[in-house]
């Protein structure tokens, strides 16, 4: 492996990225450092977060500038606000021994009245958001034709939030004459379509396969069902005492609730998401890097781009719906050679989704199974009596009090001492878990038809829960949130709910034992969309007995009978004339030569036709013509 040196790098920036850690170039960084030295060369880099990027193009950046000239002379275009100061705040460590290097972050959320003036006083390089920099450019304040660099960092990012005009419309303004780097993540057909439009023969630099995940995170997968989603979540940070996460979430209202619950419940965590204001981000941001806070639950636009080392874990609530964003989010841990694992809590309708990352990473989830009670207060005994043993003892501020310590401990023993001083942190997990029923994960077994026949009919409920029957169902468009309506209106008091199953003609419903009579009683002259209710218990003796045949009994295939042959009894033999008592030939006979004039007769030849009933039925035998 060459060194950063070997690669063409100066002294000056040499000597800065030593003193923070530098050692050995990254893979992205030696394959891109050299080429960007260069000129005229165009490059598409295709790498995930966390593998060197940042010092792989801004050295090269840093290097080339001309400090003398005070114009833009490098740009750089990122996503989010936060990437846009941690790039910035790089350059500034990889320059502090180029004197009179300026670097300018622009961005939304802050003071453009500010920003416009540093442009006044001179800047050389523009790390910018896209949608900051158009201000300025419509405002007249900020001129590109001096710009001889241009690097569009977390470019699939900027295009899924939708920046494609304004990066067209930003390299517009930009010389043709000009060094460009792309880096992305993923090879989307954007990508590929802004490659051809803004570059020139560019190299294509892929570290790993594309659109793979970063070898060094592990991926694991919880099944559960929906509703126990939150609860398996609370059980993965309590199997992991020492966690750092972030915990992404699909939507600005989800990630509140989750961060509020966690909050409520003791966990140090907050939340991160577009309605903060720009002081808001920066403090919870703040509070995070120097882990004040140990779980962070965020939407994927706002944790982009966030300088983060060392964190453990990335917990996906839900799979995105975007599978490349998955990529993004796992990236965020195992970064700089340092493992990770990406956690995925989902329900049994998101394994196809997660069958879909895993062609994309090139790697397989591996199924989990929920943290046991026992498994958890295990691992947070383990954690007590390891930080224990970390204590650090001041002797000389301690040694005053220890005589008293000592005379008011000295009736324990040394066995009992241990024990509580154990138990004095290891208590709460144990109270919380003592009861607690253990989550199954749902492996997707499917059901034959009579199983779940069975499994419907004899159903019970919860426990402490009474199962109700109602005479509504699908067809009446009676939905979950009815049922709650219902309660509300015709209930005086907080009813609360278990599980709700909607048949197609009927439903089922879970109340608090206390509260099921209260239910019926209140329920019985209520009416829906003027139809009235019936509510009726559906348990007795443990037993599920609906009043009305269920769907699945009309369902159910009816035993076909067997079916018998009849045996067909011979036909008596009819009697034929004569021995009925018939002498006579049947009718009259006729005379038919008396319809002929006599002196006709002459014409008629032949033997006189068989007129009884059988001779008449009989074909004449037809003679030969002579």
């Amino acid at each position: 492996m060459n060194s950063f040196e070997e690669l063409g790098v100066s002294p000056a920036i040499c000597q800065a990225i030593s003193e923070m850690g530098y050692e050995q170039p990254m893979p992205v960084q030696e394959a891109v450092i050299p080429y960007l030295l260069g000129e005229n060369n165009d490059v598409v880099a295709l790498a995930q977060t966390g593998t060197g990027k940042t010092a792989a193009f801004g050295l090269p950046l840093l290097q080339k500038v001309d400090v003398k000239q005070r114009h833009p002379q490098s740009l750089i275009l990122c996503p989010t606000r936060e990437l846009c100061l941690q790039i910035a705040g790089d350059l500034n460590d990889y320059s502090k021994y180029i004197d009179d290097l300026r670097v300018l972050p622009v961005y939304g959320g802050s003071s453009i009245e500010s920003q416009i003036r540093a442009l006044k006083r001179g800047v050389h390089i523009i790390v910018a958001t896209p949608g900051r920099l158009i201000d300025l450019m419509e405002r007249k304040t900020v001129s590109l034709t001096t710009i001889e660099n241009v690097v569009m960092d977390e470019a699939d990012e900027m295009l899924n939030m939708g920046f494609t005009d304004s990066i067209n419309a930003i390299l517009e303004q930009v010389p043709e004459q000009r060094n460009t780097l792309m880096f992305s993540a993923t090879m989307s057909p954007e990508i590929a379509a802004i490659a051809k439009n803004y570059l020139r023969n560019a190299k294509e630099i892929t570290i790993g396969r594309k659109n793979e995940s970063t070898a060094n995170v592990k991926h694991r997968a919880y099944c559960v069902q929906a509703k126990d989603k939150y609860e398996a979540l609370k059980r993965v940070v309590d199997y992991y005492p020492d966690i750092y996460a972030i915990i992404f979430c699909r939507t600005r209202k989800e990630t509140q609730e989750i961060a509020d619950k966690l909050m409520q419940e003791g966990y140090n965590a907050d939340t991160l998401h577009g309605e903060l204001s720009q002081a808001q981000r920066d403090a919870v941001m703040q509070k995070f890097r120097i882990r004040n806070l140990q779980l962070l639950v965020a939407t994927d636009v706002a944790a982009r781009g966030l300088d983060v080392d060392d964190l453990t874990h990335v917990i996906n609530y839900g799979l995105p719906d975007d599978t490349e964003s998955y990529t993004h989010r796992s990236g965020r841990t195992g970064r700089a050679g340092k493992t990770g694992t990406s956690i995925a809590i989902i329900n049994l309708r998101e394994k196809g989704k997660m069958r879909q990352i895993e062609k994309i990473i090139g790697k397989q989830f591996e199924m989990g199974t929920i943290p046991t009670s026992q498994q958890i207060c295990q691992k947070q005994l383990f954690k007590v009596i390891d930080e224990l043993e970390k204590v650090k003892v001041n002797e000389e501020e301690i040694s005053e009090f220890m005589h008293d310590v000592y005379r008011k401990l000295e009736w324990l023993s040394k066995e009992d001492l241990i024990k509580r001083i154990v138990s004095l942190e290891f208590n709460r997990f144990l109270d919380y878990y003592r009861d607690r029923e253990e989550i199954k994960t749902d492996i997707g077994k499917k059901e034959s038809n009579d199983e779940k026949g069975k499994k419907g009919r004899s159903r019970k409920a919860e426990k402490g829960f009474a199962r109700l029957f109602i005479n509504l169902g699908k067809k009446d468009n009676f939905r979950p949130y009815d049922v709650l309506d219902l309660l509300n209106q015709h209930t005086r008091k907080r009813v609360e709910t278990g599980r709700i199953d909607l048949m197609q003609n009927f439903s089922f419903f879970e109340v608090r034992e206390e509260d099921a009579k209260l239910v019926v009683k209140a329920l019985k002259n209520a009416n829906f969309h003027g139809r009235k209710v019936v509510v009726e218990l559906s348990e007795e003796k443990g037993e599920e007995k609906p009043k009305k045949k269920t769907e699945l009994d009309f369902a159910k295939p009816k035993k076909k009978k067997e079916y018998k042959e009849p045996v067909k009894e011979p036909k008596a033999k009819k009697p034929s004339r004569e021995e009925r008592g018939y002498t006579k030939a049947r009718g009259r006979k006729d005379d038919w030569k008396q319809f002929f004039a006599p002196e006709n007769s002459k014409w008629l030849k032949g033997p006189e036709p068989n007129f009884e009933e059988d001779g008449w039925a009989k074909p004449m035998k037809k003679g030969k013509k002579k």
